[in-house]
């Protein structure tokens, strides 16, 4: 029996085992399966002098089920460069009032005249269709 599916295809960069690409199904036998994305933003540690800050959105994930989101975002332009923020949030954790957020954290990439990398982590915003 064959079951129609349609999605998406997210191509992730990389060479050799970083590279890889993800399919999120968006309808499942001609029913839509609904998804959600989430906002994250907040500043990096403070290291060599600066700190930087970032905004963006998660990638969609199905809503309703057990899920994670990936997530890349590229720093505010302080003290001459950026840095690259990527990673997988946590699983998601229920609100009071409905809706939920995850926790995400790690290291930005290394960048700078001073070669450093800054953490970061956080929550992310409620759900937005």
């Amino acid at each position: 029996m064959e079951i129609p599916i349609t999605g998406l295809l997210f191509h992730s960069e990389g060479s050799g085992s970083e590279h890889h690409h993800s399919l999120l199904i968006t309808s499942w036998d001609g029913r839509p399966v609904r998804v959600h994305v989430h906002p994250i933003s907040g500043d990096t540690s403070f290291d060599v002098g600066h700190y930087h800050h970032y905004a963006g959105t998660t990638e969609p994930a199905p809503s309703g089920v057990p899920h994670v989101h990936r997530y890349h975002v590229e720093t505010s332009f302080n003290d001459q460069h950026v840095h690259y923020i990527q990673g997988t949030t946590g699983p998601a954790i229920p609100l009071p009032g409905g809706g939920h957020y995850h926790d995400f954290a790690g290291y930005t990439t290394v960048n700078g005249r001073i070669p450093h990398s800054h953490r970061y982590g956080g929550r992310t915003g409620n759900e937005e269709d």
